[in-house]
């Protein structure tokens, strides 16, 4: 929480520019919040920068493609250097997540999970996980496919979750800072 503070003073002003380009881009609202599962199955609201136009989940959760229609100008570019996620600073503030724990899923999905994929949930979620920076670019994978929600569903879903699943079971400081760097290190490049 203390880390999470000092990060929100200090991204400030990069929080200030993003929210007035968004506001150009698109106006009202600055933040995107959706339902996420969180530790112990627990619903919470997670925030995002909002990177695509108003009222635009309802024609699917899952974003396909380097180029969504959906997405406006400014979130071409926050959700390519992860820009968008810097919001959740603020669920890490307030309790319902970590800088580094499992990424909280829609309870849409977590519907699919099976009895061993639940123990991710055992477990406060975070802002980056190994699953996250394995499949940093997810939506380009899905951009390709036939069927986009079934490849979710079916192989990336299942993928992820293993990944977290390994995270639950050695997770610790030092393992948590080099998934920080790892995470930093695939975004700059």
């Amino acid at each position: 929480m203390l880390a999470s503070a000092i990060a929100i003073i200090v991204l400030l002003p990069l929080f200030i520019i993003i929210a007035t380009w968004i506001f150009i881009d698109d106006g009202t609202p600055i933040f995107f919040r959706q339902r996420r599962v969180g530790k112990d199955q627990r619903e919470f609201r997670i925030y995002k920068f909002r990177s695509m136009y108003k009222d635009t989940e309802s024609s699917g959760q899952l974003t396909i493609g380097g180029k969504d229609p959906r997405v406006t100008k400014s979130g071409y570019f926050i959700r390519k250097y992860k820009i968008d996620e810097f919001p959740q600073l603020l669920n890490v503030l307030a309790g319902d997540m970590s800088i580094v724990g499992p990424r909280p899923e829609v309870p849409k999905y977590v519907k699919y999970y099976s009895e061993e994929q639940l123990e991710v949930l055992s477990v406060r979620p975070g802002m980056t996980d190994p699953a996250s920076i394995e499949f940093i670019n997810e939506d380009e994978v899905l951009g390709k496919s036939e069927d986009p929600e079934k490849t979710y569903i079916e192989e990336i879903l299942p993928q992820k979750l293993t990944l977290q699943l390994g995270y639950v079971k050695k997770s610790g400081l030092v393992y948590d800072i080099k998934l920080i760097m790892q995470t930093l290190g695939k975004i700059l490049r």
